[in-house]
């Protein structure tokens, strides 16, 4: 029974602090009205400039972000590089194989690169060599000793 009293005897009391509180909530919430009304014939040009700032972003990002536009053609080219590298060194792979297999079997192979590597020769033959003619260096300039 005491709780009973005791909330009779303040009744007024909390009557009181609940219209308080009731009142500043009305006047915050007055005051954030106020502030939404004052933004609202701005409103569209802040959606339109944010919009804006998005779209700018994400345009940037696409052309020049890590995996963007410019860095797919960056590794596209490199891509295409290293496939006509592949093709190249095939290419050779597969004429020095048969360069192998020739040199393993055929005798006409074998006297061949003698004859070229070696300067191997026949009997009663001659065999002509070009001279080696070195070429000479550019003068070197000495402008910038003066």
């Amino acid at each position: 029974m005491r709780s009973h009293r005791w909330f009779h005897e303040h009744r007024q009391e909390a009557i009181q602090y609940a219209t308080t509180q009731v009142e500043r909530g009305a006047q915050n919430l007055g005051f954030l009205v106020r502030a939404i009304q004052r933004l609202r014939p701005a409103r569209r040009k802040i959606a339109t400039a944010v919009v804006a700032v998005i779209t700018i972003w994400v345009g940037v990002h696409v052309m020049f972000g890590p995996n963007g536009t410019v860095a797919y053609r960056h590794k596209r080219a490199e891509a295409t590089d290293l496939q006509k590298q592949i093709d190249s060194l095939e290419k050779e792979n597969t004429a020095l194989s048969g360069q192998i297999t020739a040199l393993q079997t055929d005798p006409k192979a074998i006297e061949k690169e003698a004859r070229e590597q070696l300067h191997y020769a026949r009997p009663d033959e001659v065999i002509y060599v070009a001279p080696y003619h070195e070429q000479a260096a550019p003068p070197a300039s000495h402008s910038a000793q003066k």
